[in-house]
């Protein structure tokens, strides 16, 4: 049970982490046309823009990661990481959106919003989303115990062959003398009796 949760827990992480860094793709041509605002392509300028969401999405990207691993010891952050944490997340979503503000066009404000606002969904619960998953594995039951062995049982034959191993002529065939050598039944050992004196003890 417990490995059913925790394998469900590293495919959730796996899929928000893509799913941020895809979000975070996508806004970086938006971040180089702001910050170039019009620059020969290939100039120092537009090349230089380049930098910008990379380094904001690198800080962004550490601070979650951080999150993520403190949340699972209980340790909570201070008040300068959360607020590193949304000056990232403001600064991406301004400079994503900004040219779709000016434009005035509903369509693309709408846009280019949608992957930073799914950024901004996602970091908020991925932390949590690994937090609960970690606190239902603890909470699974461990899994059953295996079977017990099973234990051969002696067949009737089993027993016939071991009494007549130990039999000799001088041996008075009883009931208690079958349960003495064979360990068999109390119930057994009268037909084992009844079968060593039909067949006079042959092997």
């Amino acid at each position: 049970m417990s490995e059913s949760v925790e394998r469900v827990a590293r495919q959730v992480d796996r899929l928000c982490w893509t799913g941020i860094l895809l979000g975070l793709a996508f806004t970086m041509t938006n971040v180089q046309q702001f910050a170039a605002a019009g620059a020969p392509v290939w100039s120092l300028a537009w090349s230089a823009a380049w930098l910008l969401d990379p380094m904001v999405s690198l800080v962004l990207l550490a601070i979650l990661r951080a999150e993520q691993v403190t949340a699972r010891y209980g340790v909570r952050m201070g008040g300068w990481v959360r607020t590193a944490k949304w000056f990232t997340l403001a600064a991406t979503y301004v400079m994503n959106t900004w040219s779709a503000f000016v434009a005035g066009s509903a369509a693309l404000v709408v846009l280019h919003s949608v992957p930073p606002l799914v950024v901004f969904v996602a970091a908020e619960a991925v932390t949590e989303l690994r937090d609960k998953l970690g606190a239902a594995v603890n909470a699974s039951p461990s899994a059953p115990p295996p079977p017990a062995p099973s234990v051969p049982r002696t067949s009737f034959a089993d027993y016939l062959a071991a009494a007549r191993a130990v039999r000799t002529p001088d041996v008075k065939v009883t009931p208690a003398w079958v349960r003495k050598v064979t360990g068999c039944s109390r119930g057994l050992s009268s037909r084992l009796a009844a079968a060593l004196a039909e067949d006079g003890g042959r092997s």
